[in-house]
């Protein structure tokens, strides 16, 4: 008989997989919390690393569909993704090395940030037909780096870093500016799940019932993001208004800690 937990899990991960395909982000800073207070994870650099592991596999199937639906720019998306690679790994590194409670008030505010970027209005009517010129690679290359380490420090996939800085560095509207963000979002993670399953910090049973909720939501949420086009703007402030709830939560969690501490 399945356990409560992996109930919790496989739901939890379903929102996390639908977050990643309708927005293309939104998965790691839902999946840390999920699994601290839904699912009953204790340490929180396990949380990190079992999040960053469960994100990246649904980034990667995720980007599947995207790819099929034709929604990639795969020119932008790797030179984005290689070099945020390395930020990931030195990210990765020295999150690691930080107590957990002051990881999560850190965490919380980067939730904040997330939030606020979900809200921001983006272009929908860009031309994907980008021409790749030397000012564009630095551009990609310097924002992709900066995502990168911020995404491995966090144990975050980084789509809301990632899609907005696609834009920028490229000029691709924000359909595929999502569809090319699941390269790097997997890479990301997978980079920072790697790192920490060296330290021990991936619980494996319940990142493979993550995964297995993450290729339903994800499933779900790339035929809304091919479908809802403009109207995401309304899944955008429902994800925002959800992020400072939970970014609010955990820092008054925090707080109590360090208070009995």
């Amino acid at each position: 008989m399945i356990s409560a937990q992996a109930v919790a899990a496989i739901l939890s991960g379903t929102a996390v997989g639908f977050s990643l395909g309708v927005i293309g982000g939104g998965g790691s800073i839902l999946a840390v919390p999920l699994l601290l207070y839904v699912v009953g994870v204790t340490d929180a650099h396990i949380a990190i690393g079992t999040g960053a592991l469960a994100v990246s596999v649904n980034a990667f199937v995720n980007l599947l569909g995207h790819w099929r639906a034709g929604t990639v720019h795969w020119t932008c998306a790797v030179l984005f993704g290689s070099a945020g690679a390395f930020g990931a790994a030195i990210g990765s590194t020295l999150g690691k090395l930080v107590a957990s409670e002051k990881l999560l008030v850190l965490f919380a505010l980067i939730m904040i940030v997330a939030g606020i970027s979900a809200l921001k209005p983006r272009r929908y009517d860009a031309d994907k037909r980008v021409s790749i010129d030397k000012n564009m690679v630095w551009r990609l290359a310097l924002i992709g780096f900066a995502a990168g380490t911020v995404s491995g420090f966090f144990g975050i996939g980084g789509g809301f870093l990632i899609v907005p800085g696609l834009m920028f560095g490229s000029g691709l509207p924000i359909l595929n500016a999502i569809g090319s963000s699941l390269f790097s979002v997997g890479l990301f993670a997978m980079i920072t799940a790697a790192n920490y399953a060296l330290s021990g910090f991936v619980a494996w049973p319940i990142a493979a019932e993550f995964i297995a909720g993450g290729f339903i939501g994800g499933m779900l949420g790339m035929r809304s993001a091919l479908h809802l086009g403009q109207k995401k703007r309304a899944l955008n402030y429902l994800f925002a208004a959800a992020v400072f709830a939970v970014a609010v939560y955990m820092l008054v969690q925090s707080t109590t800690v360090f208070a009995s501490s």
